[in-house]
């Protein structure tokens, strides 16, 4: 049975976090934890997140009613609700506006790939979504793209929204984007970033599927990709402004093909001398 009050105490918690890591300034920000099929618990709007209580906390229905609580829930709900109908598996989902992550977002630049370790392994592919109002469906409708391919996003000239299995997990993934943004900036200033190389990145890569991480690059949609170009989400770039800027691309690091089958000792490998052998076979049988 679903504890709705230790939940919410889980939620005030992350609001404090965000609140004190400067994510959410103001009323900024909102957080949502599906409890069951047609419920969602929900922060309230015009309200700091860094001094919630559990009976602070609203309950929606699917379609953003509210069906129970004292406070006005969030006017960006059905940006979480449209995620949660997206998929299945989300439990819980994390909006808010962290400096480093948002300043990405007004100048909507690319997020590198290929430079530290964590963040091949726990985020990946970072889309930049089109931009929209805040508050409507149409601003919900501009994560369906990206959706199925990521844990976190940035909404353009707007802040960031992760998503997770819990609240915990949801807001993880927002503090690791914005420490990985904080980096790159502090990077720049000491002269740029220094990409891993192919062998690196593709390792992270087999490290990641090992602990049951999912990434788009480790699907055969994407076997040929440039796995450190951004390619899972590049092809959405015009559409959204996105550009690179301030960040070179990195070097081409197509996807590895298999080495090639070892060279016997005249230098002739195993499939050429089948080939040879075929071949000399025929020739008799020709005679």
């Amino acid at each position: 049975m679903v504890n709705a009050h230790k939940i919410k105490q889980d939620m005030c918690e992350i609001g404090r976090r965000i609140y004190a890591k400067g994510f959410a300034a103001a009323n900024d920000g909102n957080i949502t934890v599906r409890i069951s099929e047609n419920e969602v618990l929900c922060t309230p709007t015009m309200h700091s997140k860094g001094f919630l209580k559990p009976e602070d906390i609203s309950t929606i229905d699917m379609t953003g009613k509210q069906i129970a609580g004292n406070k006005k829930r969030s006017s960006e709900a059905l940006l979480h609700l449209e995620i949660y109908k997206q998929r299945d598996d989300i439990k819980s989902v994390v909006h808010c506006h962290p400096p480093h992550a948002t300043a990405f977002a007004v100048a909507r630049e690319p997020i590198p790939q290929c430079v530290l370790p964590e963040v091949e392994v726990f985020l990946g592919d970072v889309p930049i979504t089109k931009y929209e109002t805040p508050g409507g469906q149409a601003f919900a409708d501009t994560i369906i793209p990206f959706i199925h391919k990521c844990n976190v996003m940035i909404l353009a000239n707007h802040g960031t929204v992760s998503f997770g299995e819990d609240v915990e997990r949801a807001y993880w993934w927002t503090e690791i984007l914005d420490a990985y943004c904080r980096i790159l900036m502090l990077s720049k200033q000491l002269g740029g970033v220094q990409y891993l190389d192919q062998t690196k990145s593709k390792e992270l890569l087999e490290l990641k599927d090992k602990w049951g991480f999912s990434d788009p690059r480790n699907t055969e949609e994407y076997q040929n990709c440039d796995i450190c170009a951004n390619d899972v989400f590049r092809n959405t770039w015009e559409a959204s402004g996105v550009e690179r800027r301030a960040f070179e691309a990195p070097p081409a690091m197509p996807a590895m093909q298999p080495a090639a089958p070892p060279a016997s000792a005249s230098g002739i490998n195993e499939e050429q001398l089948i080939k040879l052998i075929t071949d000399q076979v025929m020739k008799q049988l020709g005679k």
